[in-house]
């Protein structure tokens, strides 16, 4: 099929967000229609870009796709949809031959099967993470961005912040469809109205709610937020995940030290030097995330501790150097030797496995509105991700959600005209610093009360705090020309709040999500998800969307 929408402001798809999922799906849909790719920083600024673990996938003689399954199911806490889990699991291969299509040179090793170097990561029972040195997601997102650049029927448009959905007319029964999105040229300061059939959200997670993250600025909920105000339900929101490792430096903005440190030996050490995981799980440096960023934060706070340590410096220099030659050299800009001592580091914000609510295609309930990658909630996770499974679910769902909107195509009608955003009613702002206090209050409040370890009484405390916040910004945002911080804000006021809700409405303790309040796993009748409903707003009235077994 050709370009079927010749409007500079119009596409067959606009894909919002350029990481591994956006960028997926825009190739894969590059030969058959018109497709913009909008990002809010500039490229290849995004959270893939900043990914070092690498990606699994089922290639060596001795592991299986049940073995992969499995474990996805184990770490998940028995929340994961095993249907979802195996579908994912059995596209890994496919996916990566694909990425070595676009151009992706995976770490080789003549002595591995299939000459890939294979590392193995927490939760892992197989060596099945293939990466490029300890800079996969730079990798990727470079090569998918090369590839995208080549394409006439991919347009990248930088700078560009989605401020909200267009819904069209409602016109058979149920939801009315999404006919285009606003977005604020952070370059003009003017905000443009695009039109498209299909609108794609792979916008990332929300990892800046919180004060610590290992996320770059652009994680801000934006896609979340936006489908949650266009009426989109969110599920598991409760379950963030905190890396374990990030180094520890005033300076080093939480430079992640990936899993693949310890995949490879990494020890954590106590200040002291003793090790300690081994008291906490038979697993020690290899159980899950969400088991290792607990036991962390349980020994700093115990000893009143600013960090732990994690120490390689037992393997060859020359070993560590040629694993992680980036994480190398980023600690050696900070003073740290990691091939001769022990480097310090600390659990930071670092994954949001809730989302929005997507079937297997990646659609959303609103016709014409899809969500691939972090910010969607499709069932692989459960309630705690295992490492490198986000990388192969952006590649899948990529793959899947482009199949669905080709075989709609053909019956769909071209996207109605717009209305032009109004701000015929608003003035400039008097007072900016309320944008930027406001921003600082809701990340450390999150970290004190939302974080690793919450209670019933934290939970309050923020419900409290981010329902004033919500209302002070609304009031704002009402009364004023937007700017990209009054937008960011805006949507993670919002994330914070379902995040909360999630949260108070959980009572046990389960994967990424632990209380100390109801410290128990409760049994099968508390393994669904939470799902919320923007029609539903009490926690009360939350509803549930049963694990399929």
């Amino acid at each position: 099929m050709s370009r079927s929408v010749t409007d500079s402001q119009s596409y067959d798809v606009i894909v919002i967000g350029a990481g591994a999922a956006g960028l997926g799906v825009a190739l894969r849909l590059a030969d058959h229609c018109a497709v913009a790719v909008i990002s809010k920083a500039p490229l290849p600024e995004s959270n893939t870009f900043y990914a070092q673990g690498g990606i699994s996938a089922v290639l060596s003689q001795g592991d299986s796709f049940e073995s992969h399954i499995e474990d996805t199911v184990r770490a998940g806490a028995e929340l994961c949809h095993p249907d979802v889990v195996r579908e994912v699991v059995s596209e890994g291969p496919g996916c990566i031959e694909w990425l070595i299509a676009q151009g992706v040179e995976f770490t080789r090793d003549a002595e591995q099967e299939n000459n890939f170097h294979l590392t193995r990561e927490g939760g892992h029972s197989h060596r099945r993470v293939l990466h490029v040195e300890d800079t996969t997601g730079r990798a990727v997102t470079e090569a998918l961005l090369g590839a995208a650049r080549t394409q006439p029927n991919i347009r990248l448009l930088e700078g560009l912040l989605a401020i909200d959905l267009v819904r069209g007319p409602r016109g058979e029964p149920g939801p009315a469809r999404c006919v285009g999105v606003y977005v604020l040229d952070q370059g003009s300061k003017q905000i443009r109205t695009l039109r498209a059939r299909n609108i794609v959200f792979a916008t990332g997670g929300a990892g800046k709610v919180y004060l610590y993250t290992s996320n770059p600025d652009v994680a801000t909920g934006d896609g979340i937020a936006m489908a949650w105000r266009a009426g989109c339900r969110v599920a598991n929101m409760e379950f963030v995940q905190f890396h374990p490792t990030c180094l520890f430096h005033p300076h080093a903005k939480s430079f992640l030290i990936s899993e693949a440190v310890r995949g490879e030996g990494g020890r954590l050490l106590l200040p002291d030097g003793e090790p300690f995981m081994r008291r906490f799980d038979t697993r020690a440096e290899l159980a899950p995330r969400d088991v290792v960023a607990r036991a962390i934060d349980h020994e700093m706070k115990r000893l009143g501790a600013d960090c732990v340590y994690l120490d390689i410096s037992h393997r060859p220099a020359e070993f560590v150097r040629a694993h992680f030659p980036n994480i190398y050299a980023r600690c050696k800009d900070f003073g740290f030797d990691m091939t001769k001592e022990p480097i310090p580091v600390v659990p930071a914000a670092h994954y949001t496995c809730g989302g929005v609510v997507t079937d297997l295609e990646g659609q959303t309930e609103i016709p014409g509105l899809y969500a691939i990658g972090e910010v969607a909630c499709t069932g692989l996770h459960g309630a705690n991700r295992m490492a490198s499974n986000s990388l192969l679910e952006c590649l899948v769902f990529a793959k899947f959600a482009a199949k669905s909107i080709l075989d709609s195509l053909p019956s769909q009608q071209l996207p109605p005209e717009v209305p032009e955003w109004d701000a015929s009613q608003v003035t400039e702002p008097d007072e900016e610093v309320v944008v930027s206090h406001n921003w600082d209050e809701l990340r450390r409040f999150m970290w004190d009360y939302v974080g690793i370890v919450r209670t019933s009484k934290r939970l309050q405390r923020a419900k409290r705090r981010v329902d004033l916040l919500l209302g002070e910004i609304d009031e704002y945002y009402g009364n004023f020309h937007v700017s990209g911080d009054l937008i960011e804000l805006r949507n993670l006021a919002l994330v914070a709040d379902l995040i909360i809700r999630s949260a108070m409405a959980r009572r046990e303790s389960r994967g990424l999500h632990f209380t100390l309040d109801h410290p128990e796993t409760r049994g099968p009748e508390a393994a669904h998800d939470t799902v919320l409903s923007p029609v539903d707003s009490p926690p009360e009235a939350l509803e549930q969307r049963e694990v399929a077994g």
